[in-house]
């Protein structure tokens, strides 16, 4: 039988960054180029699903351009989340409002731990500035957003004020990074308009609050990373309300910066901060050396853990 000629394709291989997936199409962003392309069957077969945000290999057919692309390789997560699915992301935009709900020290503080047990960094933006000082007077409206920066600042996060004097939007593009962004946080806080301002070609949904949490209608839709700047930017506003991860009581005092560097000098290694003698922690805060509403959600996180009751 004569041999047969294999016919050679030229085939280009890029890396790139799944920015947006549809009806089993992903399109990705690579050297500065947009391709559309298709998973390889292996991943099907693997029960493993591409998701945006997601740093992949393609592969290109240089000898036939309107072929899509085929994505080939996953790279290893950095993390991802659910709600929104999106892999690998930078940092979050933790959006709480001072007022219209009430500003929650605890319900921050549950979403940092999630943050930090995922290693995301976090910049925290307070909403409705105007309304508490309306509610407080000027006084006492700026005494209680200095004493949520001078907490939350001295454990390095960010912490913005969004009022209607300040023009946010041109502060935050100046501030940017290069990474994946995604905005989260409370209900009713203005995430919805936020992202609206920052994407204002793109059509977000903002909802009234509601007098019950509804926490259980979740809308199901698709994610898209936008470019701004030099970064990308979820178009979707995460988490509402936000589960705690599945973890112990010895994994919570690593996601409390404070605590995980005062807990290094306690009598004892296994010491969770609640009963054992020789707690540094419990020093600490007894010297307002650690916040004392910080060490309260601590407490209130630790029980939750402990009783297994995780508040959906």
């Amino acid at each position: 039988m004569p041999n047969q000629a294999i016919e050679q394709v030229n085939i280009q291989e890029h890396m790139g960054v799944i920015y947006q997936s549809l009806s089993g199409f992903y399109y990705v962003w690579a050297d500065g180029r947009e391709f559309v392309t298709k998973a390889k069957g292996v991943f099907r077969h693997q029960n493993v699903k591409p998701i945006v945000g997601d740093r992949v290999v393609i592969e290109e057919n240089l000898d036939d351009p309107e072929s899509e692309s085929r994505l080939i390789h996953i790279l290893p997560r950095t993390n991802s989340l659910v709600r929104p699915p999106v892999a690998n992301v930078d940092y979050v935009i933790l959006v709480m409002a001072l007022v219209e709900p009430d500003f929650s020290f605890t319900l921050l503080d549950q979403y940092l731990v999630n943050l930090e047990w995922q290693e995301i960094k976090v910049n925290i933006l307070l909403t409705k500035y105007d309304l508490l000082v309306d509610k407080l007077g000027q006084e006492q409206a700026q005494a209680y957003v200095n004493q949520i920066k001078t907490i939350y600042e001295a454990l390095g996060y960010k912490v913005w004020i969004k009022s209607k004097e300040q023009s946010f939007v041109e502060q935050f593009k100046e501030s940017l990074q290069k990474g994946i962004y995604v905005v989260m946080g409370q209900s009713g806080a203005g995430k919805s308009t936020f992202l609206n301002q920052l994407l204002p070609d793109v059509n977000i949904s903002t909802a009234e609050i509601s007098s019950a949490l509804n926490r259980g209608r979740h809308t199901t839709r698709k994610v898209t990373l936008y470019p701004v700047e030099q970064a990308f930017l979820a178009d979707t506003p995460g988490f509402s309300a936000m589960d705690l991860p599945l973890m112990g009581a010895a994994d919570l005092r690593l996601t409390f910066p404070e605590i995980r560097s005062f807990g290094q000098e306690c009598r004892f290694r296994s010491c969770v901060h609640d009963q054992e003698p020789g707690c540094r922690v419990k020093e600490a805060v007894a010297a307002e050396e650690i916040a004392a509403s910080r060490y309260q959600s601590y407490l209130i996180l630790l029980k939750r853990i402990r009783d297994n009751q995780v508040n959906y």
